[in-house]
């Protein structure tokens, strides 16, 4: 289970008390969960009205960083194509996995001075994930064009005879090349019909030069031969070949072109390969930076609607809970039972901030105690 409540209460005659209260009934006798303290530092409280406005505020910004930690992650993905096994590893916040970064928690004084205000400090956050987002987009851009430009001259050397490149196939010596009169085609010819082919090539059309025709490649279906004919002739045999159900490919021999998609191939190939190990790295760093910024996000909202919830002064336990699959319905009756006294006192809050969308309490996830749900399974598929 990769979900986490982080939830606040407040303190009873001491926080270590309201801390002991809860493991008390949702591990000790039941195993409810797995418990940890989450250490918030004493921030700057500010006046209510900024306290209202920025509970609306962080809902919004929870929710666009929650995003972006989704968007690199899943970029990451894309990126490892075949290695997906690889992600998880890739995808550490501060040197760790995520389930021990949150954890551990200690909330970072150097990007986020506590001294600053609480809005300064989520100013600073949206700040930051924006020019990842935008970074992001402009990185993600750049490689999705090489890469897809890679991928389609690839798809010209694969597929069937019909569709395929045939610059790695041919070679100068099959063809009649600088003659006023003669030209040779390529035609493409079901394995079933190379008996047919055989025999009726020569007649097609008039001025095709005898056992002028060899097969130069094979794939499942089809082989590619050659034949030399007149150029006069040429409109005729590739309606008579058409009829035959033989596919006279549109191609012209020139070895400049075809030196310069052999190039093409091989400069994207190595551009794709020099961009691909700076974009992991980048990729490593910002997930990092995004995820860390989205858990002080959740640090920060706890502290603004434990202090709207609970009052002055500020006097309240954060808690990271860890239930299982089993044990979430149990242990939300547990919480419910335990913190059902808090709700006189927040019902009063409730209904006086019904119009104040700032306090972000929907009726549907309102619970008495403060609660945040923390999901770190940043994937649609497995991984």
């Amino acid at each position: 289970m990769t979900e986490f409540w982080l939830i606040s209460a407040p303190g009873e005659k001491t926080c270590q008390q309201t801390w002991d209260q809860m493991m008390a009934a949702t591990t000790r006798n039941n195993n409810l969960s797995t418990n940890h303290k989450f250490n918030i530092p004493d921030l700057k409280v500010g006046t209510l009205d900024v306290l209202v406005g920025l509970s609306d505020e962080l809902a919004k910004l929870d929710s666009f960083v929650d995003s972006v930690v989704k968007k690199v992650a899943q970029y990451m993905a894309d990126v490892l194509e075949d290695s997906r096994d690889k992600v998880q590893e890739n995808l550490l916040a501060n040197g760790v996995d995520l389930v021990t970064y949150i954890t551990r928690f200690q909330w970072d004084m150097a990007k986020y001075p506590i001294k600053q205000s609480l809005k300064n400090i989520s100013e600073i956050i949206a700040k930051q994930v924006s020019q990842i987002d935008n970074d992001l987009k402009s990185r993600a851009s750049a490689y999705n064009n090489l890469k897809g430009n890679l991928q389609n001259l690839e798809r010209k050397n694969a597929g069937s005879l019909l569709s395929r490149s045939l610059a790695d196939i041919v070679k100068k010596e099959d063809f009649v090349l600088d003659s006023e009169y003669l030209i040779t085609l390529l035609v493409v010819v079901p394995k079933a019909a190379y008996t047919d082919w055989q025999k009726s090539y020569e007649g097609l059309a008039e001025m095709v030069v005898p056992r002028s025709s060899h097969l130069l490649f094979e794939d499942h279906d089809s082989g590619l031969f050659s034949v030399t004919l007149f150029l006069k002739a040429v409109d005729d045999f590739k309606h008579k070949a058409r009829e035959n159900k033989f596919v006279v490919r549109d191609f012209q021999y020139n070895e400049e072109e075809l030196k310069a998609d052999k190039e093409e191939m091989t400069r994207l190939s190595t551009d794709k390969k020099k961009q691909f190990g700076p974009l992991v790295r980048w990729l490593k760093v910002n997930f990092s930076e995004a995820f860390i910024a989205w858990i002080h996000i959740k640090a920060l909202s706890v502290f603004v609607e434990s202090v709207l919830r609970y009052g002055l002064p500020v006097n309240f336990q954060a808690m990271l809970l860890q239930p299982s699959k089993k044990t979430m319905k149990r242990l939300r009756e547990v919480l419910n039972d335990l913190y059902k006294h808090l709700d006189s006192s927040a019902s009063a809050i409730l209904d006086c901030a019904m119009d104040i969308p700032g306090l972000n309490l929907s009726v549907q996830e309102y619970y008495p105690y403060v609660y945040y749900k923390i999901d770190c399974n940043l994937f649609d598929f497995k991984v």
